[in-house]
């Protein structure tokens, strides 16, 4: 029996339901629900046309009307369940509506014009999956360029935080100097200063370098966080002086010191700030809207502020590439979520 299965199937008393295992078990399904329903509502919704998202009441499955070929007539015709005036139902297909009333015809016998008043329809619906969500905006608004400058913000961003943040975490953990942990509690501090405040400076010495619409002045003003140095920091506090030592009296560099004992025996701490990291540049808004204007340049998030106009926000392709762009931080989690257990709780040891 696997884990999952014990922990699904685990009672208070074997054998027996408690009053505390029902509430636990309902307790956990609400989590779930909470947690998790918003994710597979966007992920459905993101299959739906713009008709369909904008209908009421709301379906949580993407369906849509029914069309069907009528000769004489260039388009599909919707499909109605329309209420005869006998009383019996039958299935017509929609030419045109003026005013109350729907102009309709028999799929079988289009020749015959039937006028209905547009009380007495009801739309024919099935499942059907909107997959051009997904494929027009990836040839139509650029959105492949779109994903791959996010990729490269995210790499290039990710490499220089490791490289930065480490090397500070180094000096403020293994060496010893006057003033060290008040360097530290500077760094630290920077975390009570929003980026609202620092924008328009940060914004002007970008300028001032030429950087704008630049993809690397999106990179370097974030390289370094105060985060990142006080996971490391803390991580780097707990490794053996003896074989920093012991590598002192061995005649390595501090070069040396650094690249092949202390960044090997930090990979925990590393991973699990390489996934903030992730994170962080993945879904950054507020800065590469200030810096970025040109189309080409754009990230994944500003282009999805492309699809939301002043008259109308175009829905569908909007939930369908929100999904895309969730995909990538998801699967990064899944896959290394025990890195920040781990590396988050070997911070805290001394």
């Amino acid at each position: 029996m696997s884990l999952v299965t014990r922990l699904a199937t685990a009672r208070r008393k074997p054998g027996r339901w408690h009053w505390t295992d029902v509430a636990a078990y309902a307790y956990l399904a609400l989590g779930v629900v909470l947690m998790f329903g918003p994710v597979v509502w966007l992920a459905l919704s993101s299959f739906k046309t713009q008709a369909g998202l904008l209908e009421f009441p709301p379906s949580l499955l993407p369906m849509s009307q029914k069309e069907v070929a009528v000769p004489g007539h260039p388009q599909p015709l919707p499909l109605f369940e329309v209420t005869m005036p006998d009383g019996t139902t039958r299935v017509l297909a929609q030419v045109r509506r003026i005013g109350i009333q729907a102009q309709m015809v028999d799929p079988a016998n289009p020749a015959e014009v039937i006028r209905v008043p547009i009380d007495r329809r009801t739309p024919v619906r099935a499942f059907k999956l909107a997959t051009e969500n997904y494929t027009e905006p990836l040839d139509r608004f650029a959105f492949t360029r779109f994903l791959w400058n996010s990729v490269f913000v995210t790499v290039v961003a990710t490499i220089i935080t490791l490289i930065i943040n480490s090397m500070a975490a180094y000096a403020l953990s293994i060496y010893e100097f006057r003033g060290k942990n008040t360097v530290m509690l500077m760094v630290i501090g920077t975390l009570m200063i929003p980026i609202t405040i620092i924008l328009v400076p940060v914004y002007l010495v970008i300028t001032e370098l030429g950087l704008v619409n630049s993809l690397w002045a999106v990179i370097l003003p974030g390289a370094a966080t105060p985060t990142g140095v006080f996971l490391l920091r803390q991580y780097m506090l707990t490794l053996p002086r003896d074989l920093i030592e012991a590598a002192r009296m061995d005649k390595a560099s501090e070069w040396q010191i650094y690249w092949r004992i202390v960044m090997p025996l930090a990979m925990p701490a590393l991973a699990v700030l390489a996934i903030f990291s992730v994170m962080w540049r993945w879904n950054e808004f507020l800065w590469p809207l200030a810096v970025l204007t040109k189309t080409e340049s754009y990230t994944l998030q500003i282009g999805l502020n492309a699809f939301q106009g002043e008259l109308q926000t175009q829905w569908h392709y909007l939930l369908a590439m929100t999904v895309v762009t969730l995909l990538p931080v998801a699967l990064v989690f899944v896959f290394l979520q025990r890195f920040i257990t781990t590396g988050i709780a070997n911070t805290g040891m001394k």
